[in-house]
């Protein structure tokens, strides 16, 4: 689609005043209001998510997903007491990425299925379910591939902006084809369920994140954390892994797991980038593991 420009908008946002309860330009990447200024726009100092009385980065972003697959999209987000509808729509300008963004308070105005409803909190609890869908991985309620491509890169500016250490790191579970082939595919979700709790509980999840990125591949993403305290992280995940066995019906399952780590610090690096070098590192480790039979 051709995106809309600034010009084409400004002189339209009185009018879409009248029929949302909030119109924003937003800057999906550096996840900032912007403010109108002529024909340009500049960031402000409003961070975007905090508009729904939050202090994290909204897991399922409607504007980077709006801004990167170059067209109009809606979701439905809830602040602490309210539910609404929002619309973001591509905006072009001379520099800043930017998004328009069309909320609607529906909170008393939309229902799901039939029944007596309390301030909309089966509304509520719809919405989150549905937003949790797009962006969690069913089998391990970690992050999915999904949500990876869309909230590595706000991190990376993030880090790049405060001068902070952001530390990617690939994990592999091994030989995780045998214990399918075994085992049967129970043992190998078993396998990955228990992986996924053990990283889960080594993390601070206020600030950083893990996602599962493929069958047996995961992505946990540290922020401003040095590559060094990175190490001690994932070296304790392995070490619980590896002394955590799970149970099929007949026998005792081992486990164990490899890792990379890509630490971004002084040269700014592409989510691309990142995630290739970090696999690259976990590669080499497994290279090294199985070469000297320590798997």
């Amino acid at each position: 689609m051709d995106r809309i420009t600034l010009n084409e908008i400004k002189d339209k946002l009185d009018f879409f005043h009248k029929m949302y309860d909030a119109v924003r330009l937003i800057d999906p990447l550096h996840k900032k209001v912007l403010e109108c200024q002529d024909s340009d726009v500049m960031i402000t100092k409003e961070v975007c998510y905090h508009y729904w009385g939050d202090k994290k980065i909204c897991d399922n972003c409607i504007s980077i997903r709006s801004y990167q697959e170059d067209k109009s999209l809606v979701k439905m987000e809830k602040s602490q007491d309210a539910v609404f509808l929002v619309t973001a729509i591509p905006i072009t300008t001379k520099e800043s990425p930017a998004v328009l963004e069309l909320l609607k308070n529906v909170t008393d105005t939309m229902f799901v299925g039939s029944g007596d409803y309390n301030k909309s909190e089966m509304l509520s609890r719809y919405v989150e379910e549905i937003s949790n869908a797009i962006v969690k991985d069913p089998l391990t309620l970690l992050f999915n591939r999904r949500f990876v491509e869309e909230r590595l890169p706000a991190d990376i500016v993030e880090s790049t902006l405060t001068n902070t250490p952001l530390s990617l790191c690939f994990l592999d579970l091994d030989n995780f084809k045998v214990i399918n082939d075994t085992y049967g595919h129970g043992a190998g979700d078993k396998a990955i369920r228990t992986v996924s709790e053990i990283i889960i509980s080594n993390i601070d999840c206020n600030k950083s994140w893990a996602a599962r990125y493929g069958g047996d591949e995961f992505l946990v993403c540290l922020n401003g954390t040095s590559e060094e305290d990175a190490k001690l992280i994932m070296k304790k995940i392995q070490r619980e892994v590896g002394n955590l066995p799970i149970y099929s019906e007949k026998d005792s399952i081992k486990l164990s797991l490899t890792y990379g780590i890509k630490t971004m610090e002084d040269t700014p690096l592409t989510a691309e980038e990142l995630i290739r070098e970090a696999d690259k590192i976990m590669y080499l480790a497994k290279q090294y593991k199985y070469h000297y039979g320590q798997h």
